[in-house]
């Protein structure tokens, strides 16, 4: 029982790795903010629109700015949940009839 602990460990550290390996991006209004980051849910990058923002107010810019963090996080949350799913029903195949 102990080497499936260490297993499962195992493999939540290669999802980990996997999933800091994946890139997804939250965009509103067309791509005039763009925000980028990891399945991890870590922010790599943000793009706003130079004409947008020479031209956007304050409010405008942090509601969009909002929007687009959101979708990135929700696009990861997918993809770590599916990942996730995935190596459970691994390791649970792998518990035979202990179940």
């Amino acid at each position: 029982m102990f080497d499936k602990l260490i297993a499962a460990r195992q493999k939540a550290e290669e999802i980990k790795k996997r999933l800091d390996n994946i890139t997804v991006v939250g965009e509103v209004e067309g791509g005039i903010i763009k925000v980028t980051a990891t399945a991890n849910k870590e922010v790599t990058a943000v793009d706003i629109d130079h004409v947008f923002l020479a031209n956007a107010d304050k409010e405008e810019l942090e509601e969009l700015l909002a929007v687009a963090i959101n979708h990135a996080i929700r696009q990861a949350d997918n993809i770590s949940q599916t990942e996730m799913q995935g190596a459970a029903k691994d390791m649970l195949g792998g518990l035979g009839g202990l179940l």
